[in-house]
């Protein structure tokens, strides 16, 4: 058994391996893969209260007001009193919810988050001060993004922006120019090709595909324009409806499945918050429906609406808080 807070403790591996348990005459692949900053969020115990004190800027998302729900689908705002809703978390005594207050778990995030990148600098000191920076390249990503109180909620599980954007940045000194920005949709089936054509591998056949020139600065015109999204409904957590949706440059339409509902459509470019549902607006009636029918042509094509069907097994989170 080996002892300490776990964050620490991959990274003493991953750092004892770098130094003596790799074959030095070969290229290498480090996959180093954190659990700190995943509910329940437990920070170092060093950095344990680090941001106690300080202040929350809430997300206008957050709001729980008319304007707030005018255009949504129902489910948006119900899911605010469910086991992933703000609501639920605003608990009196006798609830015995064992979701902590939305601010104390805000904090314990961030504090989660620090111990994290506290870890990554001590890799990236040791790939410099070793000199395999120079011929390394880091990429540092997540598998989900997590809202924080937008829209009313916390966890993921959906298609809003929050819940399917990660963090994703490419380090390779003198290789890949600081400070570049990548504004094309890259996803996580592309790191694979990428990692591999950063190697000088030949790729086979992928769902993704290699983003080292956008990296570079390069353009590709063969690029995505659209990707898709999925989410099937849970018996275990209830509250979110299956959906499927396809994310432009500009645009993004969700299909919600098997509730009684509308569906959303949203332009990031005027409304990156994606406040304002605009799926019964006629003007974009024509947009809306070729959406649709790209996004059903390809989940048929790839064997997509074949939905999964599971045995209900363990605890299932379905109690909803009454609003006031």
């Amino acid at each position: 058994m080996v002892r300490g807070y776990t964050t620490d403790v991959l990274t003493a591996r991953a750092l004892e391996w770098l130094k003596t348990g790799r074959d030095e005459s070969r290229p290498f692949l480090l996959c180093l893969s954190y659990k700190a900053v995943h509910y329940p969020f437990e920070p170092a115990p060093r950095h344990d209260g680090r941001y106690h004190d300080k202040p929350i800027d809430s997300p206008e998302t957050r709001a729980r007001t008319e304007r707030k729900y005018r255009t949504q689908p129902n489910w948006i705002r119900a899911r605010r009193y469910s086991i992933h809703g703000i609501d639920h978390m605003e608990t009196g005594p006798f609830d015995k919810d064992p979701v902590p207050d939305l601010d104390d778990l805000y904090r314990g995030h961030a504090e989660a988050v620090h111990s994290l990148d506290e870890n990554v600098g001590r890799v990236v000191d040791y790939l410099v001060e070793s000199g395999l920076s120079k011929n390394t390249l880091v990429i540092y990503t997540s598998d989900n993004g997590f809202h924080l109180g937008e829209h009313g909620f916390y966890d993921k599980r959906d298609a809003f922006e929050t819940s399917i954007r990660v963090p994703m940045l490419a380090w390779a000194p003198g290789r890949l120019e600081a400070g570049t920005k990548v504004q094309q949709m890259v996803q996580n089936v592309d790191l694979a090709p990428t990692i591999l054509d950063a190697m000088g591998v030949e790729t086979a056949r992928f769902d993704g595909r290699s983003a080292l020139a956008l990296l570079r600065s390069r353009d590709d015109p063969d690029w995505r324009t659209h990707l898709l999204y999925e989410y099937h409904w849970e018996w275990n957590s209830p509250a979110t409806p299956t959906q499927f949706a396809i994310r432009t440059d500009r645009y993004k339409y969700v299909y919600y499945h098997g509730t009684w509902d509308i569906d959303s459509f949203h332009d990031l470019q005027t409304d990156p918050d994606e406040r304002h549902n605009l799926i019964a607006v006629p003007a974009y009636k024509p947009l809306i429906d070729d959406l649709r029918t790209r996004l059903f042509r390809k989940l048929e094509s790839s064997g997509a609406l074949n939905l999964p069907l599971r045995v209900p097994a363990g605890d299932r989170l379905d109690q909803r808080k009454l609003p006031d």
